[in-house]
């Protein structure tokens, strides 16, 4: 397996602090920190395995997309090295027009 680096686009790193805040706030902070760092190592596991998810190619040539925990959609696409995710969403948001 390849080993990739794992990269985050400024617009997916507001979404993650957009969503963390919403938790926090509603949850408070340990819980917030607790899905964060659950997050964070799903997210690191893509870097041996980060040729997964479905492939949305007449969207955008090379996006894939994966769900996290049944609460969020991850779009991200597979450059050389790097697994760069571009966008994090909310469960149910339309995530299609805005990748």
């Amino acid at each position: 397996m390849k080993q990739r680096y794992v990269r985050f686009s400024p617009t997916a790193l507001q979404d993650l602090n957009r969503i963390f805040t919403t938790i926090q706030h509603t949850a408070g902070q340990k819980i917030a920190l607790s899905y964060l760092e659950r997050f964070q190592a799903y997210c690191q596991g893509f870097a041996l395995a980060g040729e997964r998810g479905t492939r949305h190619d007449d969207i955008r040539p090379g996006l894939r997309v994966i769900g996290f925990e049944r609460r969020l959609t991850l779009a991200f696409m597979v450059e050389g090295d790097e697994v760069v995710f571009l966008r994090i969403f909310e469960a149910g948001r339309n995530w299609q027009d805005e990748v």
